[in-house]
């Protein structure tokens, strides 16, 4: 992960404090018959910005449903090394001269989306993590789902909880008005506020393209900017939705004329009232970390500095 002096100005302007930062993931490895990690990062290159750090670890599903015990006692013990071999491997910039050293952290997030079958498991290897690193805060995302049925769900044993306000229905779905998430079905989850565990809260500001053709899915486009430029056709159904009129090569993705477009965004009016939603039922303290996903300048810039600050600010 590197960060260059358009992000520390981001950092600075937006004054940001905290940022969680993915690891690695880790995955069934079919061929070695064990939990594997996957997609990690080497190193945390910092420019000049250097804000608290939650290192996160999403671990899929899957490997919930392959392990035992004795694997699971293995695997919390290759999480935290890992963990601290990244963190380890920092570096800074400081007048032109590299220094190296460790990024200092005082919580992991582990980011599953368990589900009854898994719990089990799972909330076995967050209560070994936690015993093979007592002096680290541990905490785990909570879906929306979790949270509302959270007695079918289980509270996982953590000190913490990341309560994910976005990815409400699947991009899959070619009916779904906005996968992201709209503030009608985020009400129909937050329900309540009796869940048994001190929240943080993730709201979303990414947006992204999803791609339909002849009803079937076929991908989903960060950016879709190239989309949206004069040289591209595009008939409008509805707010979100539009029919490409010319075939069209973004990146690597090949677009074709009839393709149905899903541009999916979270409006300003729409965020607003998904802050009150969350707001009017869970506890915000000076203690909790309100984060916007994701870090990144096209969402940002997209957004603009002044808005991001004013959602900020309503916590």
């Amino acid at each position: 992960m590197n960060f260059d002096a358009k992000d520390d100005s981001l950092i600075k302007n937006l004054k940001v404090k905290h940022l969680y930062v993915r690891f690695f993931d880790v995955d069934w490895g079919a061929n070695d018959d064990e939990a594997v990690p996957v997609a990690d990062i080497k190193t945390i290159n910092f420019n000049k910005s250097k804000t608290e750090i939650t290192p996160c670890v999403f671990i899929k599903n899957e490997v919930f449903l392959q392990t035992n015990k004795e694997q699971l006692d293995t695997l919390a013990i290759r999480i935290i090394n890992r963990v601290e071999a990244i963190a380890d491997n920092s570096i800074e910039f400081k007048r032109n001269k590299t220094i190296y050293s460790k990024v200092d952290f005082k919580e992991v997030l582990i980011d599953c989306d368990w589900s009854p079958k898994t719990k089990d498991n799972y909330f076995y290897l967050l209560k070994r993590i936690k015993d093979n690193c007592p002096n680290i805060k541990i905490a785990a995302t909570i879906r929306l789902w979790q949270y509302k049925y959270a007695t079918k769900a289980g509270v996982p044993p953590v000190d913490r909880g990341l309560l994910m306000c976005y990815n409400i229905s699947k991009p899959t779905d070619i009916n779904a008005e906005n996968s992201i998430g709209t503030s009608r079905e985020l009400a129909q989850y937050i329900t309540h506020d009796k869940y048994k565990l001190k929240l943080d809260i993730a709201l979303p500001i990414y947006s992204w393209a999803v791609v339909f053709r002849g009803n079937q899915f076929k991908g989903i486009l960060s950016d879709y900017s190239k989309l949206l430029s004069d040289s591209v056709e595009l008939k409008q159904l509805n707010a979100n939705n539009y029919i490409l009129k010319n075939d069209i090569l973004i990146g690597k993705k090949y677009l074709r004329n009839g393709d149905l477009i899903r541009i999916e965004k979270i409006s300003d009016d729409e965020l607003e009232k998904m802050i009150s939603i969350v707001k009017n039922k869970i506890k915000i303290d000076n203690q909790t970390k309100v984060t916007f996903f994701a870090f990144d300048k096209k969402y940002i810039n997209d957004y603009g500095i002044q808005k991001i600050s004013k959602y900020y600010a309503q916590f």
